[in-house]
């Protein structure tokens, strides 16, 4: 028989205090994606415990970026578990001096406070709990937490496959929907960089010298977010422009980035296309030089058999918690679309409730965090007890 969910609650309840106190220390670290110290700060909180519990720790420094930590343990035969998160937040470096972790009444706030610290934090304590109470069955635990996934994990991608391929289930810690919604399908993302080189001159002396590479960017501005199609979940948006060199220069150089969402792949590879000819296209000026980097940075993650049944699992667990639940299609990316897009059974959204993510409105419900925990828990003790997920 698996571990009843009832009483890994009851063990989260107890240590909630605890949980909020090392939730706190995660959140009042600044560890933008970028800030390569502070991610690697929150990794050395979340490994001391893991190590304690048995996890094996490795890390590998990845350039300009937090380390990979791979924690694992291997308990015999038996199911292969995967749980996915991440160390990193969209925040800068400075942004704890002035939005610190703070509770409000029944809600928690702070940088990163839901995406994804609140997850990363309940993991532990869940993994705690379920070790105390003698989990067995399982056949192996891997718990990866990436210092990039909020870049799109470009240099995590192949690690976290890597470790998807020897997995028998995946559970992501993003955090969940308001209501209780979790994550079951996700569509495609990319994200798309294109560069102008013009040249230099002053705009007024000699412009006849000069070739704007903003004005060569400029136009392609509209062209590109023309390819969205809302209502089919297909959009091109340029959210960065930047260039010029000074207020009465030509600006020889300028860059836009370029996000990308589809529902899947085929529509991904056709969106990515139409950009790419927009770009091919001769500028105004053939002085001016054109390129495009990035691409389709995550996979669609399609609603399959072995997500449905592991979905189905989780409603069964959360009814015995007399908590509402609900599935969701996403358009967000996720690194549970690595897994998920190689046919493994993946549920993602398994952290506490959160409102407003990535925003300065980002909130976690404080009533959540058990709960979620608690299915956490129940999820990983039925399947290792023997409840069988058909690979998607």
């Amino acid at each position: 028989m698996p571990i009843d969910p009832r009483r890994c609650a009851a063990d989260l309840e107890t240590a909630l205090p605890d949980l909020l106190a090392m939730l706190e220390r995660a959140v009042n670290i600044d560890s933008g994606s970028y800030h390569a110290a502070g991610v690697n700060a929150v990794i050395d909180l979340v490994a001391s415990p893991l190590r304690e519990l048995g996890f094996a720790i490795e890390r590998k420094a990845v350039p300009g970026r937090g380390d990979q930590m791979t924690a694992r343990r291997h308990f015999g035969s038996g199911p292969r578990l995967l749980i996915l998160g991440h160390a990193d937040t969209v925040w800068p470096a400075g942004i704890v001096a002035e939005w610190p972790f703070a509770r409000v009444g029944d809600r928690l706030t702070g940088p990163g406070v839901g995406d994804m610290k609140g997850g990363v934090v309940s993991a532990v304590f869940t993994l705690q709990g379920l070790l105390a109470r003698g989990l067995t069955g399982l056949g192996a635990c891997t718990f990866l937490l990436v210092p990039d996934e909020e870049l799109g994990s470009v240099q995590s991608r192949a690690w976290i496959e890597d470790e998807a391929r020897r997995a028998d289930f995946c559970l992501t810690l993003e955090p969940c929907r308001p209501g209780g919604g979790v994550v079951t399908s996700r569509g495609a993302v990319g994200a798309v960089y294109i560069r102008a080189e013009g040249v230099s001159a002053h705009c007024a002396a000699s412009p006849e010298n000069g070739a704007s590479a903003v004005r060569a960017l400029a136009g392609l501005v509209a062209e590109i977010e023309t390819l969205s199609r809302h209502h089919q979940g297909v959009s091109a948006s340029v959210g960065i422009f930047h260039g010029g060199a000074a207020r009465q220069v030509v600006s020889p150089d300028a860059e836009i980035h370029v996000d990308l969402r589809a529902p899947e792949g085929e529509a991904a590879d056709a969106l990515l296309a139409g950009v790419r000819a927009i770009v091919a296209r001769p500028a105004f000026d053939r002085r001016v030089t054109m390129s495009l980097t990035g691409g389709i940075s995550r996979p669609a993650f399609p609603r399959r058999a072995g997500t449905i049944a592991l979905f189905a699992l989780a409603q069964t667990i959360y009814a015995e918690l007399a908590t509402p639940m609900f599935d969701v299609a996403s358009r967000g990316g996720s690194d549970g679309s690595f897994a998920a897009a190689l046919g493994v059974p993946t549920l993602d959204g398994l952290g506490p409730i959160c409102h407003d993510s990535c925003s300065r409105r980002e909130t976690v419900e404080v009533q959540s965090i058990v709960p979620r925990a608690a299915l956490l828990a129940g999820l990983i003790a039925s399947v290792a007890a023997g409840h069988k997920l058909p690979r998607n």
